[in-house]
C-alpha cells in the first residue's frame, strides 16, 4: 500500500537518494527542505512502509500559476501509477491553493505520462537554456529579456 503525504517532513538525505535513483544520477545531498519551503507552494511524497518512494513539487508565482518540478518515482515502483497519483494529488493542492493553472515540461519519452495519464495538454512554450547563454548574454538583464521578448509578440 502506498500513502500520500502532502508537506511530509523532508529528509534530506532520503529525497537526495531518490531523486538520484529515479534520476539515474550521481548522488548529492541535496538541501531539499530548505528549498521547498522557501520555494514551493507544496510537494507531496509517496511512501512505502515509510519509505520515500515517490516525490513531486510543485512550485509558483504566488497567483494563478504553479509548476510541476521533480516527477520522482524509485525504478522499482515504477508502472504502478504512484507517478500520476502524485502529480494529480500535486494539482489538487495547487487548485486549493487559487492557482488557475499548471505548468509542466518535461523530455519527450515522458509526453505519454503527462499528456495521457495526467491530462495535461499540450501547449507552445520556450526554453532558454542559460548554461549555453550565461557567457555570450551575462550582458544581457533579465529585464531586457523581457522587453525584447514582448517586442517580438507585437
Amino acid at each position: 500500500m502506498i500513502d500520500y503525504v502532502v508537506r511530509f517532513p523532508v529528509d534530506d538525505e532520503a529525497l537526495s537518494a531518490l531523486h538520484s535513483t529515479a534520476f539515474e544520477g550521481d548522488y548529492s545531498l541535496t538541501p531539499w527542505r530548505e528549498r521547498l519551503e522557501r520555494w514551493a507552494l507544496t510537494w507531496v511524497g509517496a511512501f512505502s512502509n515509510d519509505e520515500l518512494v515517490g516525490f513531486v513539487q510543485v512550485c509558483w508565482d504566488g497567483g494563478a500559476h504553479a509548476f510541476v518540478l521533480d516527477t520522482a518515482v524509485h525504478p522499482e515502483f515504477g508502472r504502478q501509477g504512484i507517478g500520476k497519483q502524485l502529480v494529480l494529488t500535486a494539482a489538487e493542492e495547487a487548485a486549493k491553493a487559487g492557482c488557475d493553472w499548471l505548468h509542466v515540461d518535461f523530455e519527450p519519452h515522458l509526453k505519454a505520462f503527462y499528456l495521457e495519464a495526467c491530462g495535461f495538454r499540450p501547449t507552445d512554450a520556450g526554453l532558454l537554456d542559460l548554461r549555453q547563454t550565461s557567457g555570450q548574454g551575462s550582458s544581457i538583464s533579465p529585464a531586457a529579456i523581457a522587453r525584447r521578448d514582448a517586442e517580438s509578440l507585437r
